[in-house]
């Protein structure tokens, strides 16, 4: 499996050369659209939905493939296989994952609720393969979902990775109102760019580092906004077994995990001062009748099995 090398040629080759031979590589895509929605063998038609996606993800998806097209210069003829971050969410019901909005709009663009950082929910949700879980991944993006029996049911990340909780420099979700009320005010590119880049933690506190912000609001909002979002993925699932935290917020932020867990008594979560504040790698935390868990994040094993799945399964076109 290939991390995010980049696609310049001699530091990929580099890169390559140090990990030795390979019977397969497994790509990380942010985005497969509405048709891709599990890993697949990488072939002319599926770089073309591909790139027919970038739209709907326009800073992650040009990256991933030039890097697949850069590997496949480089060791041709070795599987290649894409993973998604939003395969994970295909299983959303229709409930879940519709907006609102005209019937003329929904039939003539893609607009549904796909869901984003599958790859690290996933991996956290084999953690945990029975039983009603809400995974919380809190890194520089931030979204929650709620699994049944290794199945997502719900997701706080949207039609992009803008909706939700607030996070490090993305402000979550905001009123629509407020935005197109903005929007007769500012440039498009300057309103994305505050959206994406100036806001959340950053826009609060000047700081887009958790390590680096002290008790106040950015903190109150940023646990205020998660509470929230464990109480709905909660309500999805019509009750809650485990709690589980990963990211790298979520895995070494314990003051983060302590607040959160102090505003959810009433679903049963809890922590154990102790074990929170001494929790490195895997973790059980929990002190009340919900287990709650720090989980190391392993997207690149989530992929490796994926890929590995596929192989085995004797048709490179079919879908995990």
């Amino acid at each position: 499996m290939a991390r995010d090398l980049g696609a310049d040629p001699e530091e990929l080759e580099q890169a390559l050369d140090g990990m030795g031979d390979a019977d397969a590589v497994g790509h990380r895509v942010v985005h497969g659209g509405s048709s891709l929605t599990g890993a697949v063998a990488i072939d002319a038609g599926v770089m073309e939905a591909l790139r027919a996606a970038a739209e709907l993800a326009p800073l992650h998806q040009p990256p991933a493939l030039r890097a697949i097209e850069a590997v496949e210069r480089l060791r041709p003829g070795i599987p290649a296989v894409a993973c998604f971050d939003t395969g994970f969410h295909a299983t959303l019901p229709e409930a879940a994952r519709t907006y609102a909005l005209p019937a003329a709009w929904r039939e003539r663009w893609p607009l549904r609720r796909f869901g984003f950082h599958g790859l690290s929910h996933a991996y956290a949700a084999s953690r945990v393969p029975s039983g009603r879980l809400v995974t919380c991944h809190l890194g520089a993006g931030v979204s929650l979902s709620a699994v049944r029996d290794g199945v997502c049911v719900d997701t706080t990340m949207g039609f992009t990775p803008l909706e939700g909780p607030a996070m490090a420099t993305r402000s979550g979700s905001v009123d629509p109102g407020l935005l197109i009320w903005l929007a007769r005010r500012m440039p498009l590119d300057e309103l994305e760019d505050g959206l994406l880049h100036e806001s959340g933690l950053k826009g609060l506190a000047g700081t887009a580092d958790m390590r680096e912000v002290g008790e106040g609001l950015a903190l109150d909002v940023y646990v205020h906004r998660l509470r929230a979002a464990v109480a709905a993925m909660t309500a999805s699932l019509g009750g809650l077994d485990t709690l589980a935290f990963t990211g790298g917020v979520g895995e070494h932020a314990p003051a983060v995990r302590e607040r959160v867990a102090a505003g959810l008594a009433f679903v049963g979560v809890a922590v154990d001062p102790a074990r929170n504040a001494a929790a490195a790698a895997d973790a059980e935390i929990g002190a009340g009748p919900v287990r709650v868990l720090v989980l190391t994040a392993r997207e690149d094993l989530e992929i490796a099995r994926q890929v590995r799945a596929l192989l085995a399964a004797g048709n490179p076109q079919s879908r995990v």
